[in-house]
């Protein structure tokens, strides 16, 4: 995917930048062109082991509020991940991390988009079921401060209570719209009017909790299915859109890939997990606004990420449709 906030290197000056910050240089591989904001390269480290990189965009890229530093956000949820017991939440190692690059260990397997062809309907289901269970292990992470909302971002953007962050949360991509002069469809009152609307059912979250909010199937990768052994997720990526939260928020991305219904094998492998998704009328509300938030910064990102207009289209019609569910919960 092409963005403008895509920073790119040549062979030479990647290896410069590893070899001043680690002590170990690298021979760059290949460019991994599947991501929509960092750059990424494939590389082989000078001892040996293979790596991903990935790249911040450059100081002077612009950037919405919320992804101001969210480098470091990635790198504390690997670090977050590696603590758990058990190494219940796959996912690649973290090898080293600077202010604006990562260095991850290289996993096993494909991305479950560019997989989905080869899985019958059983290894789906049996695959979905994994996922609840390594999504409920993932919301077991909680902040050491007890804060709501982005950890790396602007003090602005936290809070001690979530109606409060999330509000927060969403005033801050309005404030880019302006910017961007997003095409909202919906007007920023009427979105302020609506969270404002949900605050009794944003009030019966009290713990926050880490919420990927970005786990559609190319952040999941899964192995095994194509040599006749079983399949099972070999590790979830991406992790720099988290923030402190809703576990209910999980289950928008989650629905790229399938059901995340009450009935779903998801929810099934979430709750077997220890997992709690009650599926009442305010988590349905919590989960309507939770849509709308992903369906404003879809269209949002556009501006600075210079998508084109295929891809607005599509987050246009996310943002009127998720607008639409809340107002018919009226």
């Amino acid at each position: 995917m092409q963005s403008l906030t895509k920073r790119r290197v040549s062979p030479d000056e990647l290896d410069r930048l590893l070899r001043a910050a680690t002590g170990t240089g690298c021979r760059v591989q290949r460019e991994l062109t599947d991501g929509w904001f960092n750059t990424a390269y494939r590389v082989l480290l000078d001892d040996g082991r293979p790596a991903v990189v990935k790249l911040a965009p450059p100081a002077d890229a612009a950037v919405l509020r919320y992804e101001r530093g969210i480098m470091a956000t990635e790198a504390m949820v690997y670090r977050r991940i590696a603590d758990l017991p058990g190494g219940g939440v796959p996912s690649p190692a973290l090898l080293h991390a600077g202010e604006d690059f990562l260095a991850l260990s290289v996993l096993t397997g494909l991305p479950w988009d560019r997989a989905a062809a080869r899985l019958s309907p059983g290894t789906e289901a049996a695959l979905r079921r994994e996922l609840g269970a390594i999504t409920a292990r993932l919301h077991t992470l909680t902040p050491p401060d007890g804060r709501f909302g982005y950890p790396a971002a602007e003090s602005a953007l936290s809070a001690p209570r979530w109606r409060t962050a999330f509000a927060a949360m969403v005033d801050a991509l309005l404030d880019d719209a302006g910017r961007w002069r997003s095409p909202l469809d919906v007007p920023p009152d009427r979105i302020r009017a609506l969270v404002a609307e949900g605050g009794y059912a944003l009030d019966e979250v009290t713990e926050p909790r880490l919420v990927h909010f970005d786990l559609w199937p190319g952040n999941i990768f899964v192995a095994g299915a194509d040599d006749g052994g079983p399949a099972g997720i070999t590790g979830l990526i991406d992790h720099e859109r988290a923030f402190w939260g809703d576990p209910a928020a999980e289950l928008v991305s989650l629905a790229f890939g399938g059901d995340t219904g009450p009935d779903s094998d998801l929810v099934a492998g979430y709750t077997e997990a220890g997992g709690t998704l009650d599926f009442t009328p305010a988590f349905r509300h919590r989960l309507a606004l939770y849509r709308l938030y992903l369906g404003l910064l879809l269209v949002v990102e556009c501006g600075p990420r210079g998508y084109g207009a295929d891809h607005l289209d599509f987050a246009r019609r996310s943002l009127t449709e998720a607008a639409a569910g809340l107002r018919s919960l009226g």
